[in-house]
């Protein structure tokens, strides 16, 4: 009798922590869904390819490959590494066009996870010519959004998602120092311009340092502070243990997600706007899924407290889930653009579903090693 009635009790105690605990996330659900929105962005590319001017190599589709190669190694065969290999291959493993232009370089993030997969030296070739001028040749332009040249530097907040990156995985790859230095100038340069440190939020650009919302609050763009920190997360991970600034970008990541992690709507969103959800209404889950992203990589590797992130983490995923239609699209996606729109629900593009894939492996991860 005494140990049926211990055996009772620890069941009404692991019920009791199941639900006010991690039960609303499990990996099968992870898979699930993952595998859902996956599915439907590779049905949708052909369709997508010619919606305008997203080419394959374009920064838009380069947002994309990076969470769906980290979505490929979770699945069981390379069929979704095939998948990316062969668009790869196909652009002969160059970027975009622009030789400065941060939006250029970001597909290369692609070919980088393909290298660490595959160790084939071609996959990077086109990049370390690149990057290797742009070192030697740096831009002496002003970092004004609207200065002459000003887009050969990383003058906008999205920038440092898109080309530091680059630098910072090369330079875990190669060894080479360089490339972590020449990154660690020009993003602390856009940093000192466009992070209010009052605030603890970015600017997407100079243009918007003394632009008001509607109620008189500053323009913090939501995706924008999502690119950043989206960025942190990627370039941490590539920094080595004793690098001289580590701690400076771990900081700075910090002061971000908490921040963020207060900004939080009731229902596990962040808006298009960070500071007017009056005017902006309606969830945004490109944002959401950056801020996802960058809290669970935080509570994974320690620099964020568990109890406290882990519900805001665990809040967001779910409504990133509500907002996947039955066919696996990623909804409430706000377009392309510098500043808060608005969005509806059938809105989506793929930087969201990149985004997506990046939230959902990074809380696999998770809990799997839990």
């Amino acid at each position: 009798m005494r140990l049926r009635y211990v055996c009772l009790l620890f069941c009404i105690f692991f019920v009791g922590y199941m639900k006010a605990g991690n039960t609303k996330i499990s990996p099968d659900s992870l898979m699930s869904v993952m595998k859902r929105v996956a599915d439907w962005q590779i049905a949708d590319y052909p369709r997508h390819l010619h919606k305008w001017t997203h080419t394959p190599v374009m920064w838009t589709n380069g947002v994309m490959y990076i969470g769906m190669a980290e979505w490929a190694s979770l699945w069981k065969d390379d069929s979704y590494f095939e998948w990316l290999k062969k668009i790869a291959a196909k652009e002969r493993w160059h970027p975009a066009k622009g030789m400065y232009f941060a939006d250029d370089i970001c597909v290369s993030q692609l070919y980088c996870q393909l290298y660490e997969k595959y160790k084939d030296p071609v996959m990077l070739q086109p990049t370390e010519a690149r990057l290797e001028w742009v070192m030697n040749h740096p831009s002496k332009a002003k970092l004004t959004y609207e200065a002459p040249h000003s887009h050969d530097r990383w003058c906008w907040c999205d920038a440092l998602f898109m080309a530091p990156t680059v630098y910072a995985r090369m330079g875990k790859i190669t060894g080479d120092i360089r490339y972590w230095n020449f990154m660690e100038k020009e993003f602390w340069e856009t940093v000192e311009l466009l992070y209010d440190r009052k605030e603890n939020l970015f600017y997407r650009d100079t243009r918007y340092l003394s632009m008001r919302e509607k109620n008189g609050a500053p323009v913090f763009w939501g995706r924008g502070n999502g690119w950043v920190a989206g960025a942190l997360a990627v370039i941490i991970d590539q920094l080595p243990e004793n690098y001289p600034t580590r701690l400076k970008y771990i900081t700075l990541y910090q002061q971000l997600m908490k921040r963020v992690a207060g900004l939080q709507d009731d229902e596990g969103y962040w808006h298009a706007s960070m500071l007017d959800t009056e005017t902006y209404r309606m969830p945004e889950t490109s944002s959401t899924a950056f801020f996802v992203y960058g809290l669970a990589w935080g509570i994974r590797r320690g620099y964020l407290p568990e109890k406290k992130y882990f519900p805001i983490m665990e809040k967001g995923w779910s409504a990133l889930v509500r907002a996947v239609h039955p066919d696996g699209k990623l909804g409430w996606v706000q377009a392309i653009g510098s500043d808060p729109q608005r969005v509806s629900a059938d809105m989506t593009e793929v930087y969201g579903t990149g985004a997506f894939l990046l939230a959902g492996t990074e809380i696999y991860r998770m809990l799997m090693e839990k």
